[in-house]
Parts: structure tokens; sequence; C-alpha cells
């Protein structure tokens, strides 16, 4: 029936090729004029996991909590402190500036020029409570006692090491930035936002005087966004090398031209469909069109490798290619199913970013089967060839064989059995070594930007002077109305308060019980003694008072008691570490009128993210393998073949476990994908191996000369694509973009490595499965045209 369909598909094209190339060709124009449409786009709300506990907690009190969206800028003294009026004028500019950038919450807008920076001292006379700066002083009349008096403020106010560095040598401004701009009512374009800030703030206020320091998700996704862009750079050279080798492999300048240009026709197609989708192409996801025009490459050089046999075996280049049409679109279609699929099971991810990346990949990979299957071929049969091409090709296949036949040997039981006891050790170590493999960022800073990028230098010089950084996660207290003046339950969140506060990897924590204790200690001459909480709730109320609602600690009704907890980093174990302190806290130790919720904060949401990764990638790649499974059962209707095409695949996939534990790369938005990818690679050299063995094997043919002819016929060109992806992908370790560098080296280790697996592991695991399983009937033949 399949070989019918085959048949039927195969008079079609070949039958109307002008026709199909021609609507092709249409279709290639009419995606290109809505392709050249497509722009980056990026938002901090995809990044929010859908119906999870923390992004719920984060939306519903985004309005009253510490933003999780925000942006922090330091003015910098170059040399000495900031108590002199040059520097202080200008972090009055830099406030003046954010105020007005496009999406900022101005509300928000903190530094010691902000009405909101209040300071409270105990007098004689009781409370005195006032600016930092006064609204009597002015930029211009900055004289040294002015200048005196808002250091002593600072120092009184506590404000060292939060709104002024810890060695007074720089002074921060922040604001929390809105995913809806309220003067235009348009999505904040952040990637528009970051080149906007470098000009308004850093290039206009940056001197010989001050330095300008800049984070935020803001800044850092158009940072990565502009790296982005070299991107296109190594793509050119990366398509530049992979042209060279298919050329040296097929000795043929126009299938050359054909086989790149059907896999570029496929990105055209993407990028179209993207557009008429409403999608954009997200910084984080930049990679992955190159991703999918590995595969079209892959699929592409098979393709060429099979019409070239069939012309050096004296056929006309019309008839190899409906002979390569035939015998590889099966085959094909099953391997391009299998990486859909894959891609496709990323949508079980509630993020956003994520299925939108799901959805980019997919689409490429669905057009593969019509550009690469179906074009490549029917446009090749028009491929002028001279005479001697044929005699040309066969000699030169003749002595790559001489090279790969040793390669075989894998085959005969004796080697067989070593080779597959090494696989075992390997598959053994893989899965030791990879138990507890980071998800998350594993490093400080943008793990997208290499260590000497201006992001993360800011970010680390910031986390040095300044104990509140961008890393908060908020800890949501919920209560029933005037619940702050309840000792009992104001009792509880300092508990709590105090387990974060006493965390590895918590620089410090901030919440309403904590002020209200200083408050006590103030009424009382700041004797420590009295820093506790009163019981009285008038004396709760006097003192809370104090603090006021501008704090964000407590809102009008005081039934949100939040507690912000300052991180040191948010590298996944610091976060996941202050997470379980709270978990475990309102498990073990409950208090009735308070709901501990997780988390807002830019920390909340990482930790949303990381615990969504975590709970989905099992889940994921099982349907991925299931997806291979019944695949390969169909295809060859023979348990042997599960076993021989999967288990190798599981050895590669653990092996890159562990080598990303190596290297220190986490599992997140950006690389996971990858991993997905990899074992959609690895079907492809699997499929079309174990396609070739298995037909030679129903046709009564032995393992060991079977395998031989499939290493021959298939494996050289398995082996020239790996080699060739795997050297594109490699110049990618001179990429500005750290994460871009990372995905080059773990992207040529996984192309190897899955060719590895397929030409050893794979035959040596069907004799292995032979011997111990003698075959009781015929070997049945895969669904195929030969």
């Amino acid at each position: 029936m399949l070989n019918q369909f085959v048949h039927a598909c195969e008079r079609l094209f070949f039958g109307h090729r002008r026709a199909l190339l021609a609507l092709l060709a249409l279709i290639t124009v009419v995606m290109g004029v809505f392709a050249l449409r497509l722009h980056m786009t990026a938002g901090f709300g995809k990044q929010l996991p859908l119906g999870h506990e923390y992004t719920d907690t984060f939306l519903k009190h985004k309005d009253q909590l510490f933003g999780a969206n925000r942006l922090i800028i330091v003015v910098h003294a170059r040399k000495g402190e900031i108590w002199r009026p040059a520097v202080l004028q200008r972090l009055n500019e830099v406030t003046q500036a954010l105020l007005y950038l496009p999406g900022v919450d101005r509300r928000s807008v903190t530094s010691l020029w902000t009405p909101n920076t209040r300071v409270m001292q105990v007098t004689e006379q009781g409370y005195e409570a006032h600016d930092v700066i006064g609204g009597d002083v002015t930029p211009e009349k900055l004289d040294a006692a002015t200048m005196a008096r808002i250091r002593d403020n600072v120092i009184q106010g506590g404000y060292v090491g939060s709104l002024v560095a810890s060695d007074f040598s720089g002074a921060m401004v922040t604001a929390d930035l809105l995913d809806i701009d309220p003067k235009t009512k348009l999505a904040t374009d952040y990637i528009a936002l970051g080149p906007q800030i470098e000009r308004e703030l850093r290039a206009k206020f940056e001197d010989a005087e001050v330095e300008i320091q800049i984070i935020g998700f803001a800044k850092q996704i158009s940072d990565i966004a502009e790296g982005a862009q070299g991107v296109l750079a190594f793509f050119a050279l990366a398509f530049v090398l992979t042209a060279l080798a298919v050329f040296w492999y097929c000795r043929s300048w126009a299938f050359t031209a054909v086989a790149l240009s059907c896999s570029l026709v496929s990105l055209i197609w993407q990028f179209g469909t993207l557009h008429l989708l409403g999608y954009g192409l997200d910084p984080l996801a930049v990679l992955v069109p190159f991703l999918v025009f590995a595969i079209g490459v892959s699929h592409g050089v098979q393709q060429i490798n099979a019409i070239g046999r069939e012309v050096g075996a004296g056929r006309s280049v019309f008839e190899a290619s409906k002979a390569s049409f035939g015998s590889l679109l099966v085959p094909g279609t099953m391997a391009l199913i299998t990486a859909f699929v894959g891609f496709a099971t990323l949508m079980l991810i509630p993020i956003p970013a994520i299925r939108e990346l799901a959805i980019t990949a997919s689409l490429g990979v669905a057009y593969k089967i019509v550009t690469n299957l179906i074009m490549l071929p029917v446009l090749a049969s028009y491929v002028r060839l001279d005479a001697a091409y044929g005699p040309r090709t066969q000699a030169l296949r003749q002595r790559r064989e001489h090279g790969i036949q040793v390669l075989a040997r894998v085959a005969e039981p004796r080697i067989a059995r070593w080779v597959v006891l090494a696989g075992l050790v390997l598959f053994a170590l893989a899965v030791w070594n990879s138990r507890d493999r980071h998800i998350g960022y594993v490093q400080p800073g943008a793990p997208e930007l290499r260590d000497s990028a201006r992001y993360n230098l800011d970010a680390l010089s910031i986390a040095a002077k300044f104990s509140v950084g961008l890393d908060v996660l908020t800890v949501v207290n919920e209560t029933a109305p005037d619940s702050c003046y309840d000792y009992r339950k104001m009792a509880y969140i300092d508990s709590l308060a105090w387990e974060l506060a006493n965390t590895e990897g918590v620089i410090g924590t901030t919440s309403l019980p904590a002020l209200v204790k200083l408050g006590a200690m103030g009424f009382n001459e700041g004797n420590p003694k009295w820093g506790e909480l009163p019981r009285d709730a008038r004396s709760m109320a006097s003192f809370i008072g104090l603090v006021g609602e501008g704090s964000g600690l407590y809102d009008p009704r005081c039934t949100v008691l939040p507690i912000n907890v300052y991180l040191a980093d948010h590298k996944a174990e610091t976060i996941k570490r202050a997470v379980q302190v709270v978990k475990n806290f309102r498990a073990n130790e409950k208090t009735e009128g308070v709901n501990v919720r997780l988390a807002s904060g830019n920390a909340g949401v990482q930790a949303a993210t990381n615990e969504v990764l975590e709970a989905t990638e099992l889940p994921m790649m099982l349907y991925v393998y299931a997806t291979i499974v019944a695949l390969v059962f169909l295809t060859y209707r023979d348990w042997r073949a599960v076993l021989a095409c999967c288990l190798p695949l599981t050895v590669a996939t653990f092996v890159g476990y562990w080598f990303m534990k190596t290297l220190n790369i986490g599992l997140t938005v950006a690389t996971l994908p990858v991993m997905v990818l990899a074992v959609g690679i690895g079907v492809d050299y699997a499929f079309y191996i174990y396609n070739r063995l298995q037909m030679y094997l129903s046709e009564g043919m032995a393992i060991v000369p079977a395998f031989r002819l499939a290493l021959t016929e298939t494996g050289i060109a398995t082996v020239f694509t790996a080699l060739t992806l795997s050297v594109g992908v490699a110049t990618w370790v001179f990429s500005p973009l750290k994460f871009q560098a990372d995905m080059g080296l773990l992207l040529a280790f996984m192309f190897m490595l899955n060719m590895v697996m397929a030409i050893t592991l794979l035959p040596a695991l069907a004799v292995c499965i032979d011997l111990l399983l003698p075959r009781r009937g015929p070997v049945p033949k895969p669904l195929m045209v030969h």
C-alpha cells in the first residue's frame, strides 16, 4: 500500500515537474515578501510560565509589589566618592531622563532625588521625617554643608547598600517597566528601548567624571538582540563552509546549489509563515533557523548521495532523481516527522517564549518534507552533467569506500560484543555523571552574554557594591484586612523573614515586621532590647504609620504583607535554596489567617521557569522517544529495529547531558531545543543507515556484508554530514554571544556523537540481538521503494 502511494507520488511529481516547481517558486516569492517584514520581538510577559503558582502570584499583585521587570542605573564616580556637586547633579539628570523613557512606570522611579526616598530620625520631640534631598535643594546649589547633610541623611535613612554604594562610590536609580506603555497603549518594544537607554542615559551622561552602569531585562534582551545580529555573519560563514564541503563531496556545483537552495527555501517559508501568524523572532530563538537548516542539509546530502550513486551506476540524472525520491521519501519523512514531534512537544512547556520557539521550529521541519524530499529531487532532475561525471564520481566513491570499510568490522560478532559492552559502560557513566544536572542559570550576570560584556561587568560591579541588586525574590503573605496590627500574624511573617535572612545566598531581607521593630527601638533611644514587635495593636499601628505605604511592604488594607529577599545572584541553586526554605516553613509552621505564596520579583519568575523546565523535561523526552519507537516499528515492523535505533540514541542523549553539566551549561529556554534537535539528527542517521541495513537483511544477506553495503551507500554521507555540520557550528565559539558559543560546542559534540553511535553501536546492537535471540523467520522488508 505504501509502495503504491510512493509510486503514485513519483508519477505525479516527476510527470508535472515544471508545474510543480513553478508553484513552489510562486509560494517562495510570496513567502519571501512576508519574510522580509519579520523582525525581532521580545517581551517580559513571554518569559512567564502560564498557570504556575509563582506567576499567578506575580500577576495578581504586580501593581503592589516590588517589580520583577526592573531597570537599575548606577551613577558611579570614576574617582573617589559621590559627594561632589558634579556627581550629584548627574544623578539628578539621570533620574529626570529615566522618568520620560517609554514604558517606565513613573510611580516606581526611586533615587536620592525622588520624594519617595525618606529618612526618619528620633529627636527629643519624637520622630522627624523628611526627604533625603529636600525640596529646598536644587542641583545648582550644592555646597559643602548641603552635601554633608545629604550624606548624613543617607546613612541615617539606611540607604547605604541599597541606593548608595557601600563605599559611597555610586548611587542607584531604579524603575519598574510596564509591558504596555501607558502613553501609547502599545506593547513596550524592549529591543528598541535598549538602544534608547544607551543614547538617553549612557551616551548622554557618561564622561570622564562618572560612569553609567545599567542592568535589567530591557537592557539584557536588547544586548542579546544586538549580539544576535552577528549570528547572520556566522550563519553566512557556516553556509559557505557547508557549500564548499557539499561540493567536495559531490563534485558538482549544480547539485551543491540544489541542496542548499532547497534548505534555504524552507527557511523563507518558515519566516513568512511566522509573520502571517503574528509572531516575531525572539532573540533567544535566533539559532533555531540554523538548527532547522542543519536538518535540511542532512536530508539534502542523503538525496545528493543517492542521486550520485545512481548516476555512477550508469543511470540518467532524471532516473537517478526518481530513484532517490522513491528510496528516501519514506525514511526521510519518518525522520522529519520525528523531529517535528520533538519540537512540537516543546508546546508542553507553558512558557510563551518556548511555545513560540516550538512553533518556529516545527514549521521549519514540516516544510522540509516538501523542500528536501520532494522539491530537491525534482529540481535535481534538471541538472545537466558531462559524460565523465558518472565514472569520475564512481571512482571517487570507491576510494572513499576503502577508508570506511574498516568501520564495517564493528558488525563482526567478536568485535560487536566489545562495542556493545563499551556502549553500556559509556551509558552507565553518562547516567551517573549527568545526575543533578543544572536546570536554569549556573553563572551570575546574563549567561547569554560573555563575561567581558558591558552588561555583565556592570552587573558584577553593582553586586559587589550594593546589597540590593536586580535579583529579588518576593514572598507574598496574604492576610485578612488589618492583619498588620495582629501580633501573632506579624510574628509569623517575621519568623519567615528571619529564616530567609539566614539562608546561604541571601544578602538580606526587608519586611514590615522588621521595620516595626526598628521603630520600637527608635522610640526607646535605639536600645536593641526594645527591638521587638509590640503586642498592643495601637502601638503596632503607630510604628507602621512611620513606615509609609510607599515602602511597598503593605497595602492600604493590610491584606498583602510581602517579604523582599535580596539574593547574591540568580543562579538556579541560589534561587532553589531560598524557595525551598519558604516551602519548608509554610509546610511545618502554619498560622491561621496567613497564606504564604511564592513568588514575585525577577528571581520568582526565574524560579517558576526553572521548576517548569525541570517538571516537563522528562515527559517531553518520553513523548519524543515514544514517537520514535512507534515510527521505527511502523517502518520496519521489527522490535529488534526499535532497540537497535533507540538505544544508541538514548546513550547519546545522556552523554549530551553529561557534556552540558561538565561545561556548566544549564537547561534553559535557549538550550532546551538543542537537545531536542540532537535527538532529531540522531534519528536521521539511524533511519537512513538502518533502512539500507534491513533491506539487505530482508534479501537474505548476512549482517556483516549487509552493514558493509549500508555503510558504503549511506554511512559515508552520514559521516560527511556530521563533520560538515560540526565544523560549521564550531565557528560559533567566536560569537560575541556566550550562549551561541556554548550552543556551537554542544551542537558540534552532539552531531559527532550521534554519528558515531549510528555507525558503531547501532550495527553492533543489531548483531548482538540477533545472536541472543535468533530470528525464526525472514527479515521483514522496510516500508520503502528501491
